[in-house]
């Protein structure tokens, strides 16, 4: 028997008015998932607990049977961990986003933030932009003096670790929750250290505005990548041994650093896959081909799709729908249709992490529909992949944990 997580991330959605009151996932052209909620069970389930927040940190830390309420000290540490980031006693991660702000001559905090990814900023873009930023004297020189140094990586997902930090009553917002507007409220606020990052995002603005990258990206028609945001906050974590638990093998896939580190921390391996971008043009044939390789010497393989996530944020509706739908069929219907023809038994769990709203560009934490499919049974069900034939089966207002257990059948 093998064992397959598929998470669409924030592919669940509230019903939208231009989709004739639909949601994406009903809107979405899915026949492959449509067809294996007929036959499974199709139920939902809160994965972000109320009094944190929600997003992909919280809510897969409990898909793959971890209590954020116990072990949730923040995103950051958690994408650290997945490049090796060691964090030492006092020492504090932080998300450090390339953004875009709004071109024009108002005062910083007037300024609005256009895009939390710095306009879905190229790789090796970012880390130019990120690597002269901190190597700027002024920038330097206030860094150093706030013990912060940055860990680039190839996209706009950088992770800054700052000594000796204080973040107690700091306010740190995430940015793609506020696409659109004026960023003054939601720079940081709450203690003292909050007043040194919002310089440092204030002095950051300053170096990277006309920076020749931005510079060439405006000639470009593309947003520049013109500020930093910190945010993510967190202290080193620990997790509770995934083996331990289910006595299941297994890998992650995801072009996404949060997914990687949680499965570092659980002790599951990871598979990189050339090409997976975390976008809409990602590799989804590459991912397939990693999930069939990876399932020959594993019991379990999940695999993570972020572009529902980024095209909700970035507001492109079109692609969102696209994404979900090739979901379906180049990532959904390619396993099932060769695990099927190897005649290989398998249970598979397909859910969105969290609900990535089209009315607002953010996350939401209300319930989200799971499809739970094993390939020796027919249960009848006759209902399609969606948020209401969600609400009428089994409900998890507990949280994933509860789910982890059920596609390994304990």
């Amino acid at each position: 028997m093998k064992y397959i997580l598929i998470i669409g991330d924030g592919m669940a959605d509230n019903p939208v008015p231009s989709l004739e009151n639909k949601t994406t996932l009903q809107a979405a052209n899915i026949p492959v998932m449509d067809a294996l909620a007929a036959k499974g069970e199709v139920g939902n389930v809160i994965n972000c607990p109320g009094d944190l927040p929600a997003g992909s940190d919280t809510a897969i830390l409990s898909i793959f049977g971890a209590d954020p309420k116990v072990c949730y000290t923040g995103r950051s540490p958690l994408e650290a961990a997945a490049t090796g980031i060691q964090l030492k006693a006092g020492d504090v991660s932080y998300r450090c986003n390339m953004v875009a702000y709004e071109d024009n001559d108002l005062p910083f905090e007037e300024k609005k933030i256009l895009s939390h990814s710095g306009g879905s900023i190229e790789g090796d873009q970012s880390i130019r932009l990120v690597t002269d930023l901190f190597a700027d004297p002024r920038f330097q020189a206030a860094a150093e003096k706030a013990g912060m140094m940055v860990h680039p990586a190839p996209s706009f997902r950088h992770i800054a670790v700052q000594s000796q930090a204080n973040i107690t009553g700091i306010s740190l917002i995430p940015p793609h929750d506020h696409l659109g507007e004026v960023i003054g409220p939601l720079l940081p606020s709450g203690n003292d250290n909050a007043a040194v990052l919002k310089d440092l995002m204030k002095l950051a603005h300053q170096v990277l505005d006309r920076h020749p990258v931005n510079e060439e990206r405006r000639a470009q028609g593309k947003l520049p990548a013109n500020g930093v945001w910190f945010w993510a906050e967190g202290s080193a974590v620990e997790l509770d041994p995934f083996y331990d638990k289910y006595q299941k093998t297994g890998t992650v896939i995801s072009a996404v650093p949060l997914c990687f580190g949680i499965a570092r921390l659980s002790g599951l391996d990871i598979r990189e896959v050339e090409g997976a971008t975390g976008e809409l043009d990602t590799n989804y044939e590459g991912k397939v081909a990693a999930v069939l390789e990876e399932l020959k010497t594993h019991d379990f393989v999940a695999v993570h799709v972020e572009a529902p996530d980024e095209c909700t944020h970035n507001g492109d509706l079109p692609g969102k729908l696209q994404a979900i739908e090739w979901l379906d069929s180049r990532v959904v219907g390619p396993i099932t249709q060769t695990l099927d023809q190897e005649g290989t038994d398998y249970r598979l769990l397909i859910l969105s992490d969290h609900k990535t709203l089209t009315a607002t560009r953010g996350h939401d934490g209300d319930p989200v529909p799971y499809l739970l499919y094993d390939s020796r049974v027919d249960s009848g069900l006759g209902l399609p992949y969606c948020e209401e034939s969600g609400l009428k089966g089994p409900a998890y207002p507990e949280g994933a944990p509860v789910l982890m257990h059920k596609l390994f059948d304990m």
